[in-house]
C-alpha cells in the first residue's frame, strides 16, 4: 500500500499534522513491515540512577556499622530528614521503609480506624489502599477525570458521607491533581488530606510542593521513582504535634520521649537507604528540570497528532515531576487500530510504549476479602457493606486503563533532546502511515 504523505493526511483530517524533522523516514514503509526504523538500538537511559557516588556512600555507611538511625553516631537518616524537608519545603520529615509505610503511619496519626472511611482513587498503587486497609478503616473508590487520570472532585463529593475523615488524592505520574478542589471540598467537610505524592518528587502547584498542601504528604523512593534507594518513603507536614504523632507511630508507638505512647508498627528507614538517597541530591535539581523540558518538548510535538493526547494537566501547576510521560491512545484516529498494534508499531520504530494499569482497584478481589472479614462486618453496617459493593464502579477508571500508553520517563525522560526529537518522530511516522496498518 502507498504511504499517506504528510500533506494528504493533512487534507484529509480536521487537525493539520506539522512537518518535522526527517519527512522521507516518515513517509515511508513502516517498520513492522520491513521499513527502517526511526530509532536504531539506541537505548535510553536506565534506572534507577547509581554513580560512585552512591556506591562510596553505602560502602562508608557499610563500614561505619552504624546501621540504624537508634544507634549511637548513625546520623544518615537523620539528615536526609532535615534535607528533604528542606526540599519540599515543610518543616518536618520523618523517614520510613517504604512509601505504603508513610500512608499508613499518616493514617495511624489522625486516629483514623475502623467504621473510618477514606476517599481514595482507583487508580494507584495498591499501597495506596492498603494504608487505609492496615488501619481497618475503608477505602473509598471515587472515580476519576479521563483526560488528567485523576480524581474527579465531584465524585469525591458524591462520596462523602458522615463517616468520611480523610481524603486522600493521588498525584498520578507526578503530575499535581486537583488541589484546589480538593482543598476546597475538605474544607467545606472538615477532612484531613492526605497527599499521596508517591510519585511526585519537587513537583509543585502553585508555588508549592506537592506533600506540602494537605494535611500530610508521602513519597516513596522505590527503585522506580525519580529519587530511589531500592525502597524507602517520607512523611512531611508543617504540624509540630501531628508530625510529632507520625514519629512516634514509625517507631512502634515510642516517642521522641523515649515512651511507649500508642499503637504502632516499625516503619524507620535504614541507614544504608539513606545513604543512597543522599547521594543523588548534588544532581536532583538539574535532572528535574530535564525531565519537565523533554516532557513540554514532547506535548508540543504531540498536540497535532490527535491519536495521542497528553496527560492533562490542571491550572496551577509549576513542574511535574514527570514520573511518568502518559498519554491517552484514540483508535479511533489511528483507522480503529486496537492499542497493541499501534504500541507494536512504535516498537519496530524503536520506541517502547507501554500500558500502565491494567485494570483498576475497583476490579481487584480484595473487595470481597474484606467485606468477609469479621471487623468489617462488625464495625459497618450490613446496609453499607452492601451499598460499598455497589459504589465500587468506576467506569472512567476503566477508560484509562483501556487507553493510556505510556513512557517510563524517570530514567528515558533523561535523554538527550535529540533522543526526543526521534520519539516523536516516530509517532508520526507511525500515525502518517496509520494507513499501512489493519486492524486486528
Amino acid at each position: 500500500m502507498v504511504a499517506a504523505s504528510a500533506g494528504s493526511v493533512a487534507a484529509a483530517t480536521s487537525r493539520t499534522v506539522p512537518a518535522y524533522g526527517n519527512l522521507t523516514n516518515k513517509a515511508g514503509k513502516l517498520a513492522l513491515l520491513g521499513g527502517e526504523p526511526v530509532r536504531k538500538k539506541k537505548p535510553l537511559p536506565d534506572w534507577p540512577y547509581c554513580d560512585d557516588k552512591i556506591v562510596e556512600a553505602v560502602t562508608k555507611a557499610t563500614r561505619s556499622t552504624k546501621w540504624c538511625r537508634i544507634q549511637g553516631g548513625a546520623n544518615a537518616v537523620v539528615t536526609l530528614e532535615k534535607e528533604f524537608a528542606k526540599l519540599t519545603g515543610a518543616k518536618h520529615c520523618v523517614a520510613t521503609g517504604s512509601g505504603t509505610q508513610a500512608l499508613h503511619t499518616c493514617v495511624e496519626a489522625l486516629g483514623i480506624g475502623p467504621g473510618d472511611e477514606v476517599i481514595t482513587s482507583p487508580y494507584t498503587d495498591p499501597g495506596t489502599i492498603a494504608a487505609i486497609l492496615s488501619a481497618r478503616a475503608l477505602p473509598v473508590l471515587a472515580d476519576l477525570d479521563p483526560a488528567s487520570y485523576q480524581l474527579d472532585p465531584d465524585d469525591v463529593e458524591r462520596k462523602i458521607n458522615e463517616n468520611t475523615r480523610a481524603l486522600m488524592p493521588v498525584h498520578m505520574m507526578g503530575q499535581p491533581c486537583d488541589l484546589d478542589r480538593i482543598m476546597a471540598l475538605a474544607k467545606k467537610h472538615n477532612l484531613k488530606v492526605i497527599e499521596d505524592a508517591a510519585q511526585a518528587h519537587l513537583a509543585e502547584h502553585r508555588g508549592r510542593k506537592l506533600g506540602t498542601i494537605g494535611d500530610l504528604g508521602c513519597f516513596s523512593f522505590q527503585s522506580s521513582k525519580v529519587l530511589a534507594c531500592g525502597e524507602g518513603g517520607a512523611v512531611v507536614g508543617n504540624n509540630d504535634d501531628l508530625m510529632d504523632k507520625c514519629y512516634t507511630v514509625h517507631n512502634h508507638g515510642t516517642s521522641r520521649r523515649g515512651l511507649t505512647e500508642m499503637i504502632g508498627p516499625k516503619y524507620r528507614m535504614n541507614e544504608f537507604e539513606a545513604a543512597v538517597l543522599l547521594a543523588q541530591w548534588s544532581g536532583l535539581h538539574e535532572r528535574h528540570t530535564r525531565r519537565n523540558e523533554n516532557a513540554k518538548y514532547l506535548t508540543s510535538r504531540l498536540k497535532d497528532i490527535p491519536c495521542l493526547t497528553p496527560q492533562k494537566l490542571y491550572d496551577g501547576m509549576n513542574a511535574g515531576s514527570w514520573y511518568l510521560y502518559a498519554m491517552s491512545y484514540h483508535k479511533e484516529h489511528l483507522n480503529g487500530i486496537d492499542r497493541a498494534t499501534f504500541l507494536k508499531a512504535l516498537a519496530a520504530e524503536g520506541v517502547s510504549l507501554s500500558p500502565y494499569i491494567k485494570q483498576g482497584l475497583h476490579r481487584e478481589p480484595w473487595i470481597d476479602t474484606i467485606l468477609n472479614m469479621k471487623v468489617y462486618k462488625t464495625m459497618y453496617s450490613a446496609e453499607r457493606l452492601r451499598r460499598y459493593r455497589d459504589e465500587c464502579q468506576c467506569p472512567r477508571c476503566d477508560q484509562v486503563c483501556a487507553e493510556m500508553a505510556m513512557i517510563w520517563a524517570s530514567g528515558p525522560l533523561l535523554a538527550s533532546r535529540q533522543d526526543m526529537v526521534e520519539i516523536a518522530d516516530a509517532i508520526e511516522k507511525v500515525y502518517v502511515n496509520r494507513d499501512q496498518l489493519k486492524p486486528a
